[in-house]
């Protein structure tokens, strides 16, 4: 049942992390693509949106699995401290970024009209979403650098070498 719990658990984190880096791909290439940057961007958005129940849905797994493994001693490596406090990092974040950076994104784009691109430079609700666009960056990748370091953590169960410094 042990074994069974850490696949789960990796499955869900490999699943998150695959869908970040896959993102970054689908937003480059939707703005090289795509005639119109209006139109990327709302392919981009609506990737965002859904990569963002994946790594909620996956992360909570993920959570709950580590918790089990904890309250059950079939794995109690000091790693798993670090895990919890990375996951629910990537969580809260996600978080963030779904339920306050992107409905202020869409607020901005509202008042513009609707196309980001098609207002002035200078006008503050542009500014602004140019500003929250940086933070979803920052957000993002922040999260995936947050993944990788868990997917290296979560290998660490039962191995000896590593089990030794415990």
């Amino acid at each position: 049942m042990t074994t069974a719990l850490r696949i789960v658990r990796l499955y869900a984190l490999a699943i998150w992390v695959g869908g970040l880096v896959f993102f970054g791909f689908v937003a480059s290439m939707a703005f090289r693509m795509m005639p119109d940057a209006h139109e990327a961007g709302l392919v981009v958005r609506g990737s965002l949106i859904s990569l963002h129940h994946i790594g909620m849905a996956a992360g909570l797994i993920y959570l709950l699995v580590t918790l089990a493994l904890l309250a059950t001693q079939h794995d109690t490596h000091p790693i798993r401290a670090a895990e919890l406090v990375l996951v629910l990092a990537m969580l809260v974040l996600t978080g963030y970024s779904e339920f306050s950076v992107i409905p202020r994104m869409e607020t901005d784009q509202i008042s513009l009209g609707g196309d980001i691109t098609k207002a002035p430079a200078d006008a503050p609700a542009r500014k602004h979403f140019e500003r929250l666009h940086h933070v979803s960056v920052k957000v993002e990748s922040a999260v995936l650098i947050e993944g990788l370091l868990l997917l290296a953590m979560a290998s660490i169960h039962g191995r000896d070498d590593f089990d030794r410094f415990a």
